[in-house]
């Protein structure tokens, strides 16, 4: 029985990769392994320094640690499996495999839309509204936020994951792709699956809808305020208050417009598969370092920490000398 034969009898599908059959296999992993390793770097040292620095004990900093701990999970889901098919030959995975990828995949993406969406209306309590912002924005409020937020992009995954691994897969088995996206895998079934797919479409569209129209609204009052103010210092606070979180929003939104919006004369999988590499792979290392270089607070309880380190290293130095 040929490859072919196994592939079609197996339940394993096959991953073809990021670059189908690349000419530096090593190179490639060397880039991929740094991003990771800087994302999940750059998001557990955000988590760390939001939980030790009382100054970013704060509404904004909490939700943006839930992004930081989303952008962690979402990161492992495809990069070590994408890594480890780079030195291997056997590039398999397990149909529940594939299941589970999916399932968290939609969960951390529906996750940080609503997320994203969330901090978009904390922004415009601060900056519009700063008398009643303790008020407005208590630990309550961003509790069920957070929540809200797992549970909106839970519902997502418990939708379309079982409706997607349902089709029969009577074709190859080789997913022209470098981790289990639906479209990828829709087309290896041997049925017809453009009804399920307007449908999903619809669906990721309709989700879209709510926090981009809270993200509208926000900035709309945001920009109002901000142009009826005398202080050239307040417009600057104004600015450096909103301005991350609107690139990130920017970047993020962008990436799932194309994918869940444009119509499919716009997708080839080599488009789709550097799209997806974008915000599976290069946007949870960004957002961090996007946050933390032009955030003064972060920065500031960062270079404390350095200092913390610093003069504990110094102790420990001294103790060995007098010792000796």
């Amino acid at each position: 029985m040929g490859m072919e034969g196994l592939l079609q009898n197996s339940t394993n599908f096959v991953l073809t990769g990021l670059i189908t059959h690349p000419a530096f296999p090593g190179l490639l992993f060397a880039i991929v392994f740094s991003i990771f390793v800087v994302a999940i770097t750059a998001n557990v040292l955000m988590i760390l320094l939001i939980h030790v620095d009382s100054r970013l004990h704060t509404p904004m900093y909490f939700l943006l640690s839930q992004l930081s701990i989303m952008d962690t999970i979402y990161i492992c889901i495809t990069v070590p499996k994408m890594l480890q098919d780079l030195l291997s030959k056997d590039k398999t995975i397990s149909f529940l495999g594939c299941a589970l990828q999916i399932f968290l995949y939609l969960t951390l993406i529906g996750g940080e839309f609503f997320l994203l969406g969330l901090m978009a209306y904390d922004r415009y309590v601060a900056v519009c509204d700063p008398l009643r912002y303790p008020l407005l924005m208590n630990r309550r409020l961003c509790l069920f936020m957070v929540l809200g937020s797992w549970a909106g992009g839970s519902l997502d995954g418990f939708m379309l994951t079982p409706v997607t691994m349902s089709f029969p897969f009577c074709s190859s088995r080789e997913i022209n792709h470098f981790f289990c996206e639906i479209p990828a895998v829709l087309r290896l079934s041997c049925t017809d699956t453009s009804l399920y797919e307007t449908l999903m479409y619809a669906c990721c569209v309709l989700m879209l809808l709510p926090p981009l129209s809270v993200i509208s609204v926000s900035y709309t009052r945001i920009l109002l305020t901000v142009h009826r103010m005398n202080s050239a210092e307040g417009r600057r606070k104004a600015f450096a208050t909103c301005s991350s979180h609107v690139t990130v929003v920017s970047m993020f939104y962008g990436a799932a417009f194309y994918t869940n919006v444009l119509p499919h004369s716009y997708h080839t999988p080599e488009k789709d598969k550097v799209v997806s590499a974008f915000y599976t792979i290069l946007t949870p290392m960004l957002n961090p370092l996007i946050y933390s270089l032009r955030n003064q607070e972060v920065a500031a309880a960062l270079r404390k920490v350095l200092g913390r380190c610093g003069s504990s290293q110094s102790i420990r130095v001294g103790t060995v000398i007098r010792k000796d």
